[in-house]
């Protein structure tokens, strides 16, 4: 049984890059670098039809202003270079969450490669940027704006309404919770943690969290 959506909360970038003795950027930019690509190519080879990875949050605005300005640097490297590589494989680039705080040439960007690679088939990759699942709730009410809201008008008006909600949230880094990762449409998702951290998450890791992903029985609350 292969999940159709895999989402990963990508945790522990910081904590790698100090047991490395690095400048706690370099450990985002090897995730960047070196782990996202073998991880969308093995979603792939499996079958996978969504992978969500969750890149920035609302609260990680709140870390020290040169690691926050490293990493709108590191997002625009990524834009040029590794999204082009993505594309190339046929992935079709999605991204959730309030667009709207980052600088002007980043959003212009991001919907660029959106437009840009919209006919791909192979994988949709979405990159949660500047996401909280709280802030996703109630930008979602604030469009709707009526007094009486269904669960599934609420779910046309979020950021994922045109995916799947997730079958498997994967969180490496030791942390054994979701933080607010799309509190929305997690109510039946498996979870697996792992020790590992992001930067060492191989394909290899991907697979050992598919395996336990195939043990599970899903009921769906029936």
């Amino acid at each position: 049984m292969i999940p159709q959506h895999v989402a990963i909360i990508m945790d522990g970038n910081r904590r790698w890059a100090r047991q490395h003795k690095l400048e706690v950027l370099r450990g985002h930019q090897y995730v960047a670098d070196e782990v996202v690509e073998p991880l969308v190519e093995r979603c792939i080879e499996k079958g996978i039809r969504y992978l969500t990875l969750w890149a920035f949050s609302t609260e990680n605005w709140r870390r020290e202003p040169q690691e926050v300005q490293g990493l709108m640097q590191l997002f625009r490297q990524s834009l040029q270079r590794n999204s082009q590589r993505l594309f190339e494989k046929g992935v079709r680039l999605q991204a959730i969450g309030d667009l709207s705080s980052f600088p002007e040439d980043i959003q212009k960007g991001i919907a660029e490669l959106i437009q840009k690679s919209a006919k791909n088939t192979a994988i949709t990759v979405t990159f949660a940027l500047n996401y909280g699942g709280r802030d996703e709730i109630v930008r979602a009410v604030n469009q709707i704006k009526q007094s009486s809201i269904t669960a599934e008008m609420l779910a046309k008006h979020l950021d994922t309404a045109e995916m799947p909600d997730p079958d498997l949230i994967i969180r490496p880094g030791g942390e054994q919770r979701l933080s607010g990762f799309l509190t929305w449409q997690s109510i039946y998702a498996e979870l697996y943690f792992t020790e590992v951290l992001m930067p060492d998450f191989t394909p290899a890791e991907l697979d050992k969290a598919l395996d336990e992903y195939e043990k599970r029985s899903r009921r769906f609350g029936k």
